[in-house]
């Protein structure tokens, strides 16, 4: 069946063609462009459904041939009823009722999840959480959040607010993540990798020491985790102490979450696939020391598998999902 996805970003939105057959998916074809934010979303959608359409003359007869079209997209939002509330990535983008509007568009069942939610969807269909009833998706990367995918199905919460777990303190002090000071986000996440980071130099400088890749005052204040990650390439022992705390932090986090989950997977995204090599022993190690002898012998901490181009299969999974749900209501 052909599947439309759209994945809506800050910067950029990408709409996307795939066709899924026999549990696997394929992507046809896609388009990008500059989101535009502001009063003017409205040329977003218009671009959207212009490049949708476009999509659909090339590749399918018409467009009932399309099973249906998912959005992924930053929250908050209201799934449910298919609203995006007001992501801070999307200034403008308030209480719009974008799903109504692409059904009535295309006439074919639409969905919206959260970017979470959307990439556990993907990974649990199609890449490494696949023949799991229980995973923990977490997208470790500009933030810290999670997809819940329990008992076999995505599990959102009353409110859409369920995996949150950027928001859990891990100490009284620490890096800012999610606005809280010590948060899981704020050790674990790319902000928080900046943050650690300049912690560790600003106290070196003070100490007389330098740090070769941000000796300037104009390195220290554009420091990413991009930067970071550079340097543990060569080798550099600043960095490599930065990711080992990076590392111990996210152990702590993800041994509460198997924990209280008690998951079969915990599939994580971003820094983590980049990262496997140095952060998993540590990751392992700290595991096995605070979480629950049971729990954690039955679940694996796995690297995301669908690589750079889960965004699209993340935007793909909400219109297959949607598509078995219309199908089963008939």
């Amino acid at each position: 069946m052909f599947l439309l996805g759209i994945d809506i970003g800050g910067t950029k939105t990408a709409v996307i063609l795939g066709k899924e057959e026999s549990g696997q998916v394929e992507i046809i074809d896609r388009r990008e462009f500059q989101t535009i934010s502001g009063n003017a979303y409205t040329e977003t959608i218009n671009k959207i459904e212009s490049l949708a359409d476009s999509l659909i003359r090339q590749h399918v007869s018409g467009r009932r041939d399309v099973a249906a079209l998912g959005i992924s997209c930053g929250g908050p939002l209201d799934s449910r009823n298919g609203m995006i509330l007001s992501p801070p990535n999307l200034p403008g983008w308030n209480r719009v009722p974008i799903v109504a509007h692409f059904q009535q568009k295309f006439g074919i069942p639409a969905a919206i999840q959260n970017d979470a939610n959307a990439c556990a969807l993907a990974e649990w269909k199609w890449g490494a959480g696949k023949g799991t009833k229980n995973m923990i998706f977490l997208t470790f990367g500009t933030g810290m959040g999670a997809g819940l995918i329990l008992n076999g199905q995505l599990y959102s919460g009353t409110n859409d607010m369920a995996g949150e777990v950027g928001h859990i303190r891990l100490e009284k002090n620490g890096p800012v993540g999610f606005g809280k000071r010590g948060s899981f986000e704020g050790f674990c996440s790319g902000g928080g990798i900046s943050q650690l980071a300049k912690n560790i130099i600003l106290e070196k400088q003070q100490q007389g020491e330098e740090v070769w890749w941000c000796k300037t005052s104009q390195e220290f204040e554009k420091l990413s985790a991009k930067t970071v990650a550079e340097a543990l390439q060569t080798g550099d022992p600043v960095a490599k102490a930065i990711y080992q705390e990076v590392g111990y932090y996210l152990g702590r986090g993800l041994s509460i979450l198997i924990d209280i989950l008690n998951p079969q997977k915990i599939v994580l995204g971003s820094i983590y696939v980049r990262q496997e090599e140095i952060l998993a022993p540590i990751v392992t190690k700290v595991v096995e020391s605070e979480a629950l002898f049971y729990s954690r012998k039955v679940c694996q901490i796995v690297p995301a598998r669908l690589g750079e181009r889960l965004g699209d299969y993340a935007a793909l999974s909400v219109a297959s999902h949607k598509a078995m749900e219309s199908t089963i209501k008939g």
